[in-house]
C-alpha cells in the first residue's frame, strides 16, 4: 500500500506487513525473528548480516547454528526455506522489506567521548544510511539494538535527509527483554510487547502495524504502546534494576561469608516479602552478558550528560559491586589455597557468562582465569557450549600484554570436566551448568590432588555431599564448613 511522503502530513491506513527484514544475525535478530516467521507464516522474513561465516551457520545443513539457544534450532527446522531466510545481500533485503529491524551490535565505547560508558552506535548509523541510501519505497524502521535515549531522533535525521522523493520512514522502538538461555520461551509468552513511537498519527499507524505482527500470537493487554523516548529508557532502566539486585545480593553474600550467615536462606526469606519477590536475588560470583553492565554504564554517561552525578555515583556503584564480587571470589581462592596458587593446577567448570548459552560477554570467567594467570597458576577450563576459538579470543583480550605461546603454557582447554578436574588442587565452579551438578564428584576426588578443593561460585552444588566425599568447600555467600 503506497504511503505518503515525507512533506506530507495526513496519514494513509496502517500497513499490513508482509515483508520483515533484519538487519543483525545475532542473539537478538536471529531467535527474534526466526520466532516471528513460526508465529506468522504469512509473512517473510529475511535477516541478513554482512559475516559470510554467520550466515553459512545459520544455513548449515546439519543446524550448526552460530549461537546456543535451547528450542531455537527446531523453530529454525520448521521455518527455514518456507518464510525465514538468511542472507548476506542486504541491499535486496532493504528493497524489497516493509518493516526492517535494526538489530546490530552497539558495544560499549573503548575510545573518544564516553570511552567505557557511552554505547559506540557506529553499525546503527550505518545501517541507517544504507537503509536511506538503498530503500525506494517507504519503510518502517525498528531500532531492535539496545541504544540510548534519543538515537530514534538520529536515525530520522539520517533517513529524512537522505530519503528520495515518495519515500519516507517511520521510526519505532522496540526493545527485547530476552534473558539468554530462556530465549525462545520468552518469545513464545513474553512478559509484555514494548513498542515506541512518535505521538503523531503517523507515528501512532507505524505503530499499530507492528503490534499487527506481535498479535499474531501475543495477547493485546501484553503489548504495550508508549512514546519514542519512554521505550528506549525503559530497557536501560530494566535492564539496571534487574542488575541492581544482583550486585544488593551479591553484597549481602559478602556479610553473610563474615557473619555466619546463609545467603540463600536469607535471600530466601527476603524473596517472600510480595513488595521484593524472590527473583535476582541469587547470589553468583558476578553477572555478565552483554546487558547489564553495558546498559548501566549507558545510563551513568546519560546521567553525567544531564548533569547528574549523584545518578550516575548510584549506577556506577551497581557495576563496581560487580567487579568487587568477581575480586572477592578470586582472592577467596587464594587465600584458601595457603595465600599462594602459584604453579598449582586449577579447573575452571564453566567460561559462558551462564548456563543454557555459548554467550561469553563480560563472563565472571574471563576475570577470575585472569585473575590466576597474574597468579602465575595453570588453568584447565571445560565448557560444554562455548567454542575453543572464542575462549582464546577472550582470554587474549583480557590479558593482551601475555603472549599467546606463554598463554598456552598456563592454560588448557578440555573436552570434559573429568579430564579438566583431572590432577587439579581446586576445583572452580563458573557457570551453573546442570552438568555440572550431575559429575561423579567421587570419581572427581580420586584423581584430584589433595587436599582437593572445590569453589562453588553459583550455588549449585550440595556442599555437604561433597564434604562428606572428602572435598573442602567454599561457597559463596555461607561461611566456610
Amino acid at each position: 500500500m503506497p504511503r505518503c511522503s515525507l512533506s506530507r502530513t495526513f496519514i494513509m491506513a496502517p500497513l499490513k506487513v508482509t515483508k520483515i527484514l533484519c538487519i543483525g544475525a545475532g542473539y537478538v535478530g536471529g531467535p527474534t525473528c526466526a520466532v516471528i516467521a513460526l508465529k506468522c507464516p504469512h509473512i517473510t522474513v529475511t535477516i541478513v548480516d554482512l559475516n559470510q561465516a554467520r550466515i553459512d551457520a545459520w544455513n548449515s545443513a546439519d543446524f550448526k547454528l552460530p549461537i546456543y539457544e535451547p528450542g531455537l534450532e527446531d523453530v529454525v527446522r520448521q521455518c527455514r526455506g518456507r518464510n525465514l531466510f538468511f542472507s548476506t545481500d542486504v541491499e535486496k533485503g532493504i528493497l524489497d522489506a516493509e518493516l526492517i529491524f535494526v538489530s546490530v551490535n552497539t558495544p560499549t565505547k573503548k575510545s573518544g567521548v564516553g570511552a567505557g560508558f557511552a554505547a559506540d552506535l557506529n553499525y546503527v548509523e550505518l545501517a541507517t544510511r544504507q537503509i536511506a541510501a538503498v530503500a525506494t519505497s517507504s519503510k518502517i524502521v525498528v531500532e531492535k539494538s539496545t541504544v540510548p535515549c534519543r538515537t530514534a531522533e538520529s536515525m530520522r535525521t539520517i533517513l529524512e535527509a537522505n530519503s528520495k522523493p515518495n519515500c519516507r520512514f517511520d521510526i519505532l522502538s522496540n526493545p527485547e527483554f530476552l534473558a539468554e538461555g530462556t530465549a525462545i520461551s520468552d518469545l513464545f509468552k513474553p512478559d509484555r510487547v514494548l513498542i515506541g513511537s512518535l505521538q503523531t498519527p503517523e507515528g501512532k499507524a507505524a505503530c499499530a502495524a507492528l503490534a499487527g505482527v506481535y498479535a499474531n500470537w501475543v495477547p493485546e493487554h501484553a503489548i504495550l504502546t508508549v512514546g519514542l523516548w519512554s521505550s528506549e529508557l525503559s530497557k536501560l532502566a530494566a535492564n539496571a534494576m534487574l542488575a541492581q539486585r544482583i550486585s544488593s545480593v551479591n553484597a549481602l553474600s559478602a556479610i553473610c561469608e563474615a557473619t555466619g550467615a546463609n545467603i540463600d536462606e536469607v535471600a530466601n526469606a527476603v524473596g517472600y516479602d510480595s513488595r521484593v519477590g524472590p527473583k535476582f536475588l541469587k547470589a553468583s560470583v558476578g553477572f555478565g552478558g552483554s546487558c547489564f553492565q553495558k546498559d548501566i554504564l549507558n545510563l551513568v554517561y546519560l546521567s553525567e550528560s544531564l548533569h547528574l552525578p549523584e545518578v550516575a555515583a548510584y549506577w556506577r556503584q551497581v557495576v563496581e559491586m560487580n567487579e568487587y564480587q568477581k575480586r572477592r571470589f578470586s582472592k577467596r581462592v587464594v587465600d584458601t589455597l595457603f595465600n599462594t596458587i602459584t604453579g598449582k593446577r586449577i579447573a575452571v567448570l564453566g567460561f559462558a557468562f551462564k548456563a543454557d548459552t555459548g554467550d561469553t560477554r563480560e563472563s565472571a570467567a574471563i576475570t577470575i582465569i585472569r585473575d590466576f594467570q597474574s597468579e602465575r597458576a595453570f588453568v584447565n577450563i571445560y565448557d560444554p557450549q562455548v567454542a575453543e576459538t572464542q575462549i582464546w579470543a577472550d582470554l587474549a583480550e583480557a590479558s593482551p600484554t601475555v603472549a599467546p605461546e606463554s598463554m598456552k603454557k598456563q592454560v588448557k582447554i578440555c573436552s570434559s570436566a573429568l579430564e579438566a578436574c583431572k590432577d587439579a588442587e581446586a576445583v572452580v565452579i563458573a557457570t551453573e551448568w546442570k552438568e555440572f551438578k550431575e559429575i561423579d564428584w567421587a570419581h572427581v576426588y580420586k584423581h584430584m590432588k589433595k587436599p582437593a578443593f572445590v569453589f562453588d561460585g553459583r550455588l549449585l552444588v550440595d556442599a555437604a555431599k561433597l564434604t562428606e566425599i572428602g572435598f573442602k568447600v567454599t561457597t559463596i555467600g555461607r561461611p566456610a564448613l
